[in-house]
């Protein structure tokens, strides 16, 4: 390297010195960019050497894990496919049981997928076994699966929400109004994709209340939503016709209680006024 500095530095006072500015000039040029691409070659081969003499073990060490990573993860994803493959088919059985209306051992199937690791699957076998379950007359029990759904994290987030809407609806005749409140203002708010569901359980809610007010602020807007379905708004019209036949009922004042001094004959039908059968005879 030091022998190639030499040159190149020789080469420059030659060129200097001489002042000639023909082919020899243009020679000596040539031959110092030669020096100067070797120069920097053996630099970084220098260079090259020292950091694997320094570094080797790290190097070796890195590229090592380089492969078991590659293939730790090649292993890791072919597992999950097989372990999908294998949800999958077991939650294809599981619906086959549970159309042919094999209500037990449906439940056993959904049950056994919904307690797997594997979220997907886990989450559809939840929202079925819980269909099954209300459909076996056991609402508790599908409100706890419905209600573990929703807590779960790692479920989707449609499908937790919907997991929260049907909890709701399960708790509509048993629980007061705050209750269904703190379950479905999240779902009632805009953006959510069960608004019109959650806004309509909220009117049930206040109307199975009392609290008509509040009942027609969640149901009367549904009237003319255009994402609420001919079903929601036909029966938000008879609860409406139901609200109105109520507040009329309430504002009528209570009828008068008759007076002791009058006989309590308030819609009764005339009686038929018997002929007298008094003879002349007694008359005498």
């Amino acid at each position: 390297m030091y022998a190639g500095l030499y040159r190149l530095n020789s080469l420059r006072l030659v060129q200097t010195t001489a002042g000639e500015t023909g082919r020899f000039g243009t020679l000596m040029a040539d031959d110092n960019d030669s020096l100067l691409r070797e120069v920097q070659e053996e630099l970084r081969r220098e260079q090259m050497q020292r950091i694997w003499e320094r570094y080797n073990g790290i190097i070796i060490g890195a590229g090592a894990l380089i492969v078991f990573a590659v293939g730790g993860y090649t292993y890791m994803k072919n597992s999950r496919i097989a372990e999908a493959e294998a949800r999958g088919a077991e939650y294809a059985s599981a619906l086959q049981l549970s159309e042919a209306k094999n209500a037990d051992a449906a439940l056993a199937s959904f049950e056994k997928i919904a307690a797997s690791s594997s979220s997907g699957y886990s989450a559809l076998a939840k929202l079925h076994l819980a269909g099954a379950q209300v459909k076996a007359d056991k609402s508790a029990d599908a409100l706890k699966t419905y209600e573990a759904l929703a807590a779960d994290t790692s479920a989707d987030p449609l499908l937790r929400d919907f997991a929260k809407l049907q909890a709701a609806s399960l708790r509509l005749s048993d629980a007061d109004f705050t209750e269904i409140q703190n379950r479905l203002t999240t779902l009632a708010s805009d953006g959510s994709a069960y608004r019109t569901s959650a806004n309509e359980l909220l009117g049930l809610s206040a109307f199975k209340e009392q609290k008509y007010s509040e009942a027609r602020k969640y149901l009367e807007p549904l009237l003319i939503d255009p994402k609420a379905s001919a079903a929601i708004q036909d029966r938000i019209k008879i609860i409406l016709a139901q609200i109105a036949s109520a507040e009329v009922a309430q504002a009528q004042p209570a009828s008068a209680e008759p007076s002791k001094s009058e006989p309590a004959t308030s819609g009764a039908l005339p009686t038929k006024e018997e002929p007298d059968k008094t003879t002349d005879q007694d008359k005498k």
